[in-house]
C-alpha cells in the first residue's frame, strides 16, 4: 500500500469541506489518507475492508510469533523426526 504524497496527505479542513470526495477517493484508490492539523499529520483514514486485512494480518503476526521464538530457542523437530514419533506413539 503506497502513498501519493500529493493525493493522501489532507488537512482536517478539506476532510470537513469535502468528506464526501475525501471518503470516494479512499474508497476508490484503497490507499490510506493521512489528515493533518497544522501541517502536522495529525491521524489516519483508511476504507474500512482494507483495515479488516490489515487487523487479521496483524492477529496472524501475534499468532506465528510464538512459533517463531521456539524456533530461535532450537524448541522444534524436524517433520520427519516428529512425525515418527507420532506414528510411534499412536502405534500406527
Amino acid at each position: 500500500m503506497s502513498i501519493s504524497i500529493t493525493e493522501d496527505i489532507r488537512s482536517i479542513t478539506d476532510l470537513k469541506r469535502n468528506t464526501n470526495s475525501v471518503l470516494d477517493q479512499i474508497h476508490k484508490t484503497k490507499r490510506p489518507v493521512i489528515l493533518t492539523v497544522n501541517g502536522k499529520a495529525e491521524a489516519v483514514l483508511i476504507d474500512a475492508k482494507e483495515y479488516e486485512k490489515i487487523t487479521n494480518a496483524f492477529n496472524l503476526l501475534k499468532l506465528l510469533a510464538p512459533a517463531e521464538d521456539d524456533i530461535k530457542e532450537g524448541r522444534y523437530s524436524e517433520a520427519k523426526d516428529f512425525f515418527q514419533e507420532f506414528k510411534r506413539d499412536k502405534e500406527i
